[in-house]
């Protein structure tokens, strides 16, 4: 079983930054794509980036610009840099780790923003 760990969300004022962490309790080279997702009270929970093993990485476009995924091999770790964030973005971020075809989910961390 793959454990999954998000850290680093808060309440934060619009405009401002947050960065998130994501870290797996796998093999780094056993770990393929990592993804973050949210979902706000009430909707459904909708991707927001992801990045491949070979650093590769996509994004929903309500984040493109504003939002950067990366990833820490040696330490299985992925961060979401959160930058320009708005009152819009708030919602409970997951973490999702593929590994040899299964997904793993973590627990989630919630950002807040402000107007």
């Amino acid at each position: 079983q793959v454990q999954v760990a998000e850290s680093g969300g808060g309440l934060v004022q619009a405009g401002g930054s947050l960065t998130l962490s994501c870290a797996a309790s796998e093999n780094r080279f056993s770990i393929d794509a990592m993804a973050w997702f949210s979902q706000a009270p009430g909707k459904q929970r909708d991707w927001v980036a992801h990045i491949t093993s070979d650093g590769i990485t996509r994004y929903d476009d309500s984040v493109k610009g504003r939002f950067t995924i990366s990833r820490d091999n040696a330490k299985n770790t992925a961060y979401l840099q959160m930058n320009s964030l708005r009152p819009e973005d708030t919602a409970n971020y997951y973490c999702a780790v593929d590994v040899r075809g299964r997904r793993y989910w973590g627990q989630g961390t919630q950002v807040t923003v402000s107007s």
